[in-house]
C-alpha cells in the first residue's frame, strides 16, 4: 500500500512539473504555437494539447487571435498571482518608516507578518534599542495559532477556514507557555476580532511578549499583522493600553497607504 502511494505521487509530481515548464517557456516567449511548444518539450502533440487546455480552462493561457493556426500567450490569471506578490513586496515598502516610527515611539521591536499557507512568515522587521530583546529573523515562520503576530492573521479567517486550518494542524507547544486549547484559541480569535487587537505571553519564546493589530488592504482584507515584541515585563496591563494604541495609530497610517479607506475609523 505504501509503495502504491508513493508511485502515485511521484507520478502526479511529474504532472505538475511539466505544466510549470509549460508555463516557464513563455518567459522567454511571448507567443507559442502548439507545434512550438511540442518542440520545446519534445512531448506528443496528444499531452500538449491537454496540458494547453487544462491551463486555458483555467485562465493560466490564452490564444491570441492573430493567428492562423492560433499561439498561445500568458493568461490574465497570473495577473491575479503577480497581484499578490507586488502586494507583498509593496507593503514591506510601505510600511518600514511607520514601522520605525513606531519603534523610536515606544521603544519595542515592530515585526510585520504575513501569511504562508498554514504559517505567518516575518518579512520585515525593526530591532528594539533595549538591552532586553526579542529577536525575530526575517524569513522565520510560525504556525498560525501561536504567538500574537500570527494569531491576528488566524483570527480574521472565515470561520470554515479556521476550522479546516485546525483540523489539519497539529497544536504543537513551541515553549512550554504555547496555548494548544482549541476552545481557548477560539476564544481569543473572537477577541481579536471585537478588540481589533491580540495579546501572547511567552507562546513563540520565554520570558517575551507580544500584541498585534491586523493590517487590511483597499478592499478591506486582512493582508498581514503589525506587532510589536519584546521583554514580559515591559508589556504588564498598566502599559498595554498605550502600546495597542500606538500600535494601532500607525497601522492606520499603513493601511491609508495602501488605500483602505476605513483606517480612519480605526481597527
Amino acid at each position: 500500500m505504501v509503495m502504491k502511494m508513493d508511485k502515485t505521487e511521484k507520478t502526479a509530481n511529474r504532472s505538475v512539473l511539466k505544466t510549470l515548464e509549460f508555463l516557464e517557456y513563455f518567459i522567454q516567449n511571448s507567443e507559442l504555437s502548439l507545434a512550438e511548444l511540442v518542440e520545446l518539450s519534445d512531448m506528443p502533440k496528444s499531452t500538449v494539447f491537454r496540458i494547453l487546455q487544462t491551463l486555458e480552462m483555467r485562465g493560466f493561457v490564452s490564444k491570441t487571435t492573430t493567428h492562423n493556426p492560433p499561439k498561445y500567450q500568458l493568461g490574465l490569471k497570473l495577473l491575479e498571482f503577480g497581484n499578490i506578490v507586488a502586494q507583498r513586496l509593496e507593503i514591506r515598502k510601505i510600511a518600514l518608516p511607520y514601522m520605525q516610527q513606531l519603534r523610536d515611539t515606544v521603544d519595542e521591536a515592530v515585526n510585520l507578518i504575513i501569511r504562508d499557507q498554514d504559517e505567518g512568515v516575518y518579512i520585515e522587521k525593526v530591532d528594539t534599542r533595549q538591552y532586553v530583546r526579542v529577536y525575530t529573523q526575517v524569513g522565520r515562520k510560525s504556525p498560525l495559532y501561536a504567538g500574537a503576530c500570527p494569531r491576528i492573521l488566524l483570527s480574521f479567517l472565515p470561520d470554515h477556514e479556521i476550522e479546516e486550518l485546525l483540523n489539519r494542524v497539529d497544536m504543537k507547544k513551541i515553549s512550554p507557555d504555547t496555548n494548544t486549547d482549541k476552545d481557548l484559541l477560539w476564544q481569543w480569535i473572537h477577541d481579536a476580532r471585537e478588540n481589533g487587537y491580540t495579546v501572547s505571553y511567552g507562546e513563540l519564546e520565554p520570558d517575551s511578549a507580544a500584541i498585534a493589530v491586523p493590517i487590511r488592504d483597499f478592499t478591506g482584507q486582512v493582508i498581514a499583522g503589525l506587532s510589536l515584541a519584546g521583554a514580559t515585563s515591559r508589556f504588564q496591563q498598566e502599559r498595554l493600553e498605550y502600546l495597542v494604541q500606538e500600535t494601532k495609530a500607525v497601522a492606520n497610517q499603513i493601511m491609508s497607504k495602501l488605500g483602505y479607506s476605513d483606517a480612519k475609523a480605526g481597527l
